[in-house]
């Protein structure tokens, strides 16, 4: 291709990192995973053990959740092809965000077509201008985007460090104000602190919006996200999550109250102008809500895998953080040595998920695992040799 001068694609040109990374024979995403996403499976011919998936319940491969997308495809075809504003509601939809309301004790839930879309609608919608929204620094990346779309202004308070955030509420109390959170920081599985968010909130006359991706269906006795788990469910004015980890699909949803719910559904760009969640996904989250509702001893199970890794790991010497979740990330602190620790836990038949800069601060690079209630205890145990072996191999350990 012949580039002319000041060519728009010259970035893409000079982007060296991607081949250096390949070249190294590091290279560690876009992997093909054939067959059913679970606790063990096949990849690229030989068993692994899966500790890189967000399906926390397990539920990708339930037969119950892949018999009702079956039948959806049945009765409704493959997809609507429009909006859920024009030609995109389906009675599916209609019975989905009646049930959402219902499983999390919210007036109204609305649902899109991704998380990501999610967070973009609503809080571009919610913030507008002269407002303000209070961001954790180590929010979501679509949080990140939903604020940069919307019209208001953005300001960003340490992780976790309330006494920033107070600081900013106290020298903005002419402007309405919204603080937005993760309620499980998914790199990293430690918790917003809701409880205190919530305190703050009230004090300051401001709204908390709690994008519970990692949560729902992940926290709290029910399964309702981390707000439960901290015993203030009730007290989150706007409830965001996703299907796309324990609800085995894809697509997301807010819940809050009905008059906010409505004007976010009539008005937010990511309802009105993408298509709507296919029949086949909106049957899943059905089906997927249906087992836990029936089943939430899974949240706990999915726990139990997480501890037992995460003690194992702690006992060998690893840095495991802080995490509270059924995210459990093994902290290297240096990119080389996370790439190569990743390969060798590959070979060895560990799947685990390398982040690196700019995911996380330099100093910061780690492996992230996650755990499903599918998993035993004698496959966390088999997943521990590795990482003991791999690991003294390294140097890490």
């Amino acid at each position: 291709m012949n580039l002319t001068e000041n060519d728009v694609f010259q970035k893409c040109f000079d982007y060296e990192r991607l081949e250096q990374v390949k070249k190294s024979g590091l290279y560690p995403y876009f992997i093909p995973l054939s067959g059913h996403v679970g606790a063990e499976m096949k990849i690229e011919g030989h068993s692994i053990i899966m500790l890189g998936s967000n399906n926390y319940l397990g539920l990708t491969d339930h037969p119950r959740v892949m018999e009702s997308a079956k039948d959806a495809i049945d009765k409704y075809g493959t997809g609507c092809t429009g909006s859920r504003f024009l030609n995109g509601t389906l009675d599916l939809h209609i019975e989905l965000e009646r049930r959402l309301a219902e499983f999390l004790d919210k007036e109204m839930a609305i649902t899109f077509s991704t998380g990501f879309q999610s967070n973009m609608g609503v809080i571009s919608t919610i913030a507008g201008r002269n407002d303000i929204i209070y961001l954790d620094r180590l929010d979501h990346a679509s949080i990140i985007d939903g604020s940069r779309m919307s019209y208001g202004r953005v300001l960003k308070y340490r992780h976790n460090d309330h006494e920033h955030l107070r600081y900013m509420l106290e020298n903005n109390r002419k402007h309405p104000g919204v603080i937005v959170t993760d309620g499980v920081f998914s790199m990293e599985g430690d918790l917003a602190d809701i409880p205190g968010l919530v305190e703050i909130s009230k004090e300051f006359g401001v709204r908390l919006i709690v994008d519970d991706a990692h949560g729902v269906g992940a926290m709290g006795p029910r399964g309702r996200g981390t707000a439960e788990h901290f015993g203030c469910h009730e007290d989150v004015d706007i409830l965001v999550g996703t299907f796309s980890k324990s609800f085995a699909c894809v697509g997301g949803f807010a819940a809050g109250p009905a008059r906010v719910m409505e004007y976010i559904k009539h008005t937010a760009r990511t309802m009105i102008f993408s298509a709507s969640l296919p029949p086949a996904a909106v049957a899943t989250v059905i089906a997927a809500l249906d087992v836990l509702e029936q089943e939430p001893e899974l949240v706990s199970r999915s726990h139990s895998a997480a501890e037992r890794a995460r003690q194992g790991l702690a006992s060998m010497g690893y840095n495991v953080g802080n995490s509270e979740a059924p995210i459990v990330p093994i902290i290297v602190g240096d990119e080389v040595q996370t790439l190569l620790f990743w390969k060798s836990l590959y070979q060895e038949g560990v799947f685990t998920n390398p982040v690196v800069s700019p995911a996380v601060a330099s100093g910061g690079e780690m492996l992230r695992t996650s755990y499903m209630a599918t998993h035993t205890d004698a496959m966390i145990d088999r997943a521990l040799e590795t990482f003991e072996k791999c690991g003294k191999a390294l140097g890490i350990i």
